[in-house]
């Protein structure tokens, strides 16, 4: 299986299923010098860990991460950085009544398609449970964005159809679904109540924030910030579209009201949300991704076996209502990853 290592000087390889012994993330290329330990690793872990808000499956793991190599004393050594993440709450046997058979909206049937062989048991490698280890990797990318003031803040603007219109960043702490509006934070509750009883799953819009990014990262052909940006964060399984800036809303627009007039003091507008023809403008970049429901539900569905018979499936165990507000933090680890490289890369033809 290829195309488990991302990045380009920093390079980070995500290892590990659902319901093996564990996970983990082998990260290169990070300088030597900087501060990193277990318990800075395990902040960034903790927002991603279950169980924090009501949309959240009961699977109750403690992330609990273990750096094997990289660190002396408390700071990196400028080797391969290994972080090992043990699976401590797997339950395998949840899937075993339904390990021929096909779940929609997840991976089985395109793996089966790919390798001839799945691991039925979670989802295996397409699991979410492959996040954690990305997160992981983000809090080591975060030591080098420190060293440039650079911020990464993700929050969700919209959830099960109920959306953020006042916004207020400082809310984002003050709810369990990390939403700008806390009005629209108890709607979202209730949303998450109503569609839980219905044994169903709902998606949303988490919007991130990178501020403190100097002007000048990126390439202005294949390697654009933004194209790479995109990228990383298509890659999170849950995530069915980016948008930067205005997005889509531009499209809507004439060049005079979408163009971002520069003054003295910088643009007095970032419609381009931070990115001009794939390098970094100085402005904020804004990035919104959309995300899908989670496809495991309760509810019955028409499939098929493994020998293509038609089947009806329930899917049972423990699940997410919504990928949001714990995809929040790995859509920040991918910024993060991103913005690293190609902050090192800047630094390297400089």
């Amino acid at each position: 299986m290829s195309g488990n290592t991302f990045g380009t000087l920093f390079r980070v390889t995500t290892w590990g299923e659902s319901h093996g012994p564990g996970i983990g993330a082998v990260i290169d290329g990070c300088p030597p010098g900087l501060v990193l330990n277990e318990t800075i690793i395990q902040a960034f872990l903790d927002r991603r860990r279950p169980g924090r808000s009501s949309a959240s499956t009961t699977r109750r793991e403690p992330d609990t991460a273990q750096i094997l190599s990289g660190i002396f004393e408390g700071k990196t050594t400028g080797c391969p950085i290994c972080i090992l993440i043990p699976n401590q709450d797997a339950r395998s046997s949840a899937y075993t009544a339904i390990s021929g058979l096909f779940r929609p909206g997840h991976g089985d049937i395109t793996y089966q398609a790919k390798y001839g062989i799945r691991d039925w048991r979670g989802g295996g490698r397409a699991s979410a449970r492959e996040t954690a280890a990305r997160v992981a990797a983000g809090a080591v990318a975060q030591t080098i964005l420190d060293t440039c003031n650079i911020r990464v803040t993700a929050y969700t603007l919209a959830l099960g159809g109920i959306v953020a219109r006042n916004i207020n960043l400082e809310s984002i702490g003050n709810n369990p679904f990390c939403c700008p509006d806390e009005d629209a934070a108890r709607m979202m509750e209730t949303r998450i109540d109503t569609v839980r009883k219905s044994e169903d799953s709902v998606g949303g819009i988490v919007e991130i924030l990178a501020t403190g990014v100097p002007a000048g990262l990126g390439e202005p052909v294949f390697s654009k910030l933004d194209a790479d940006l995109a990228g990383a964060l298509m890659g999170i399984g849950a995530i069915k579209g980016v948008e930067i800036g205005d997005g889509f809303l531009a499209a809507e627009k004439t060049g005079s009201t979408h163009n971002d007039p520069i003054t003295p003091a910088g643009f007095s507008t970032n419609h381009a949300g931070g990115i001009l023809a794939g390098i970094s403008s100085g402005a904020d970049i804004v990035i919104r991704v959309a995300v899908k429901p989670i496809p495991s539900i309760s509810i019955p569905q028409q499939t098929v076996n493994i020998q293509g018979q038609p089947e009806t499936i329930r899917i049972t165990g423990r699940h997410d209502i919504s990928a949001i507000p714990r995809i929040n933090p790995v859509c920040e680890a991918m910024v993060r990853i991103v913005l690293a490289d190609h902050l090192l890369r800047q630094k390297a033809i400089s």
